[in-house]
């Protein structure tokens, strides 16, 4: 792969960019799109990226996901996305 000038790229150069420039891409659309979700983290992290973050519903995550799968096709991605418990308790609190 060449650059303007026909200087050849460094190793990994221009991988780390087209990758940095996805998950700019994919942050886009996590804010703006229908899950909304500004809690999740994307790092890149070598050559792999990873999420990270709680999310409302499985739904919601599995949306993420699927977003991420398209966006970030052939890059490795490792993710921790909790879905948060918003159900009501089934039983009292013990105070002690």
């Amino acid at each position: 792969m060449t650059q303007h000038g026909g200087e050849q790229a460094p190793p990994g150069a221009a991988p780390a960019l087209n990758t940095e420039y996805r998950v700019a891409h994919l942050l886009e659309h996590l804010a703006g799109g229908h899950p909304g979700e500004l809690g999740v983290r994307v790092e890149v992290r070598g050559e792999a990226v990873l999420l990270t973050g709680t999310v409302a519903s499985a739904q919601c995550r599995d949306e993420i996901l699927g977003m991420v799968r398209e966006e970030l096709a052939g890059i490795p991605v490792h993710y921790d996305i909790v879905v948060a418990d918003t159900s009501s308790p089934d039983r009292a609190e013990e105070l002690t």
